[in-house]
């Protein structure tokens, strides 16, 4: 979660559709924000965007429970999320930060609760739909593992 606190105070609000109802290619400005989507091409964000859907969450729901596996990527459209981790202090994410995004790679356990602060509307990107999509992709695949080389490397250096 330390990266996801450090890319939403980089980041500034990401660009919203007018029409959050709407999915799809109007949320390729938000997907290109992503570190995990960066340098794919319009097409692979197009057909990412096509997995996306809309969920509102109530004020005090649980968005992710630590512990559990992880099975979807959230981007904040509206509203402001507490992530809350065993022994470290809570981490306010607000419209624009993401989380949960290695989600889309593996079933590893989530490592923080993410509970809703007001009414929370969030993009969701489901695991499931996800995998089908690298199947039948395999460019796709290979661009996002050169993204997840580069960020290793990245870490690496930092260390």
């Amino acid at each position: 979660m330390s990266q996801v606190a450090a890319r939403s105070r980089a980041h500034a609000l990401l660009p919203v559709p007018s029409d959050p109802t709407r999915v799809g290619h109007d949320w390729l400005g938000t997907l290109e924000e992503v570190p995990l989507f960066e340098g794919l091409s319009k097409r692979h964000l197009r057909r990412i965007a096509k997995l996306a859907h809309i969920r509102r969450f109530a004020s005090g729901s649980v968005m992710v429970r630590a512990g559990d596996a992880g099975r979807s990527f959230f981007v904040l459209l509206d509203g402001s999320a507490k992530v809350n981790r065993a022994g470290r202090r809570s981490l306010r994410l607000n419209a624009g930060a993401f989380f949960g995004e290695m989600a889309l790679i593996d079933d590893s356990p989530r490592s923080a609760d993410v509970v809703a602060e007001g009414e929370v509307l969030a993009l969701t990107i489901d695991r499931s739909g996800f995998a089908k999509l690298l199947r039948s992709e395999p460019a796709l695949s290979q661009a996002l593992l050169r993204t997840l080389a580069a960020r290793l490397r990245a870490v690496e250096v930092a260390l």
